[in-house]
């Protein structure tokens, strides 16, 4: 029965409407599960490269790692960012697509030219980083939480022989510090998500216009591969630019979930650039290497997770815009 409804012309086409009036969601939904579960892993590291106070290699972090704590070490904390960060990403592109259509209405920066292309993709990208980190500020607290489960056990002097799930970790927080707890670092993750989003549709959008997308949104005629190379370069160099700052954010955050002293974010970047002995300054090349140390790794993760993310976003669209229509029946 159920073969032949969807089947039927009438369904067929109510969910075709219905795809495409979501057109947004759908595609960004999809793409983002599959590009989350892949890059998840590189993120762990990454975490874990900021807030250790040994240098240390990847591979060898990622031996330990999988001594330790297995594959799930890995995985630690997935549930909850592969389902927020996908309805994150979601309204995001929600978000961002709204403003660039308010200014389209309007007719605001509405010349043929590389820089009101570019400005009104930084405009529409800090709207959507900013309202975003609003709601996914609890969230990335948690994952963090979960992902350096062990090193914060270690500040306190607990020893694990195993990790909390989400939901203890969720109850930990709020019982130390109440619903305020689940926002520690808010203005942190605003300043890097609205700098960091702002940055890089105002490239992706301009290096698209370079390439020949129009500005209704039509693509030119242009090898097929184009999209995905040209989404993963403002990523990584938006992201090398904000990187520090999610050091710190990292920094603030671990401390906080530690019960230790609390350090602004001035001083905690003082401390990782010169080091913790005021007299004793480290190298300031060191102090440099050290706020960069899991950049590469980082670079990896989001060649990994935009490559994938852009290069389904865009199958799925184009999917769904080849779907028949009424008069197609």
């Amino acid at each position: 029965m159920d073969g032949k409804r969807t089947s039927d012309p009438v369904y067929s086409t109510a969910f075709n409407d219905f795809l495409r009036r979501n057109k947004a969601v759908v595609t960004a939904l999809s793409a983002s599960c599959i590009s989350t579960f892949a890059g998840y892993p590189l993120d762990s590291l990454k975490s874990r490269l900021q807030t250790t106070k040994t240098p240390i290699s990847v591979p060898r972090l990622a031996l330990i790692v999988y001594r330790e704590e297995g594959i799930s070490g890995f995985y630690r904390g997935l549930a909850i960012p592969l389902l927020t960060i996908s309805f994150v990403r979601a309204a995001s592109f929600t978000i961002y697509n709204s403003t660039k259509d308010h200014f389209k209405k309007r007719e605001w920066l509405a010349r043929d030219s590389i820089i009101d292309v570019s400005v009104i993709g930084g405009i529409s990208g800090a709207m959507s980083g900013a309202l975003i980190s609003v709601g996914s500020t609890p969230f990335e607290l948690v994952k963090v939480r979960r992902q350096l489960e062990y090193s914060i056990a270690s500040s306190k002097g607990i020893h694990l022989a195993k990790a909390p799930g989400t939901l203890e970790a969720v109850r930990d927080i709020f019982r130390t510090s109440g619903i305020a707890g689940l926002y520690t670092g808010f203005k942190l993750h605003l300043t890097r998500d609205t700098t960091g989003t702002m940055l890089y549709f105002m490239e992706y959008d301009g290096m698209r216009y370079l390439l020949g997308r129009q500005r209704s949104g039509e693509q030119g005629p242009i090898p097929s591969w184009i999209p995905i190379p040209v989404s993963l370069a403002p990523f990584v160099t938006s992201w090398a630019l904000i990187y520090p700052l999610d050091v710190v954010k990292t920094k603030v955050q671990q401390r906080a979930l530690a019960g230790e002293r609390y350090r602004g974010p001035f001083e905690t970047f003082y401390r990782l650039i010169r080091g913790p002995d005021p007299s004793n300054p480290k190298p300031f090349l060191a102090g440099v290497a050290r706020i960069y140390r899991g950049l590469g790794v980082s670079a990896v993760r989001s060649i990994t997770t935009h490559g994938l993310l852009w290069t389904f976003f865009d199958l799925v669209a184009n999917y769904i815009d080849n779907l028949p229509t009424v008069e197609d029946q």
